[in-house]
């Protein structure tokens, strides 16, 4: 910011505006002053903003919907396109700008924006990261934890919130996520459905060849799956951070008679091999809860990394296919 000088005639005139006990500008520091927030963030980094934040900017699914459930238009979005097709539960609004891929995002096109905040996660590289900083002040927030995912999504959701001036809309969602929960719980027990085993799973085709990723007891899905009463069917471990195993049709063996869930979208054709490419598979076939008729595609666009909006949305999903 430039500073303006004052000659020495306004000087004299500044001094004496002083002396008769005029204080607005000693108000309006007060106000800036009070104004001002100064949050840690994940990485231990100190992000100073001279107020609530409004032209936000988001590098991540996550944070760009826990931005848009705080009431924030994030002025900037990584892949749009793929957001757009992966999370309708809590849908774009506005006319954000594509700042690139959320590994690679757009330093020129960030910066052109001038934004007062740029959100990301501990998942962006920390070269990109320390890029983004020389552009606006940036708020990064951990993205998933395998000791408390459910814990960590409400923190982020919090830190944002206090870097948007919208607590009192995180209290709310808070709040509705935890009647969500008891609500899905109630219906599963009295359905009957208490306890019983559930294996959510996503998968992909590259090249020909399915691969299966198992979403353990430790994923944000996995929680949630217990916190609805459920017991989770995987036996194999998951990455420490996200919860997530990795198998093969094969793998899905161990399984048992259990129910199986899992979500795909219709704008990517490779992400639903359960419902297409495994259909004639003879192992896939064999397997108990396909025989049973226990698999169960939920609602294309449910994130299943995302915030209390997408976790909600799931909590409805799964009830109304478990209980029909």
């Amino acid at each position: 910011m430039r500073r303006l000088l004052l000659t020495a005639p306004l000087a004299t005139a500044a001094l004496l505006l002083t002396a008769c006990g005029t204080t607005e500008p000693a108000a309006d520091e007060a106000k800036a002053s009070a104004e001002a927030i100064t949050l840690t963030d994940a990485s231990g980094a100190k992000v100073k903003l001279d107020g609530p934040a409004k032209k936000v900017v988001g590098t991540e699914w996550n944070v760009v919907e826990s931005l848009l459930s705080l009431g924030v238009d994030p002025v900037g979005v990584a892949d749009v396109k793929g957001y757009k097709a992966w999370d309708t539960a809590v849908p774009l609004t506005g006319e954000p700008k594509d700042i690139g891929t959320r590994g690679e995002p757009s330093m020129d096109t960030i910066a052109s924006l001038k934004p007062d905040l740029i959100v990301t996660t501990s998942d962006l590289q920390a070269s990109a990261v320390k890029q983004l900083r020389k552009v606006a002040p940036v708020l990064q927030v951990k993205s998933a934890d395998g000791t408390g995912q459910i814990d960590q999504m409400l923190e982020n959701v919090d830190l944002i919130a206090q870097a948007t001036g919208t607590t009192d809309r995180a209290t709310t969602l808070k709040k509705d996520f935890e009647a969500k929960l008891a609500e899905g719980k109630k219906a599963l027990a009295d359905a009957g459905l208490d306890g019983e085993e559930i294996a959510f799973a996503d998968g992909y085709v590259t090249s020909n060849q399915v691969s299966v990723r198992p979403y353990t007891a430790t994923s944000l899905l996995g929680e949630v799956n217990t916190r609805l009463g459920l017991k989770n069917a995987w036996k194999m471990k998951g990455d420490p951070s996200y919860g997530l195993a990795s198998t093969d049709v094969e793998g899905l063996t161990d399984l048992g008679t259990v129910r199986f869930a899992y979500i795909g979208s219709d704008k990517d054709p490779n992400s639903d091999p359960f419902g297409k490419q495994l259909a004639k598979n003879s192992v896939w076939t064999s397997l108990p809860f396909v025989k049973s008729g226990d698999v169960h595609r939920l609602p294309d666009g449910i994130w299943m990394f995302g915030g209390p909006g997408s976790m909600e949305a799931y909590v409805d999903a799964l009830v109304e296919a478990l209980t029909k």
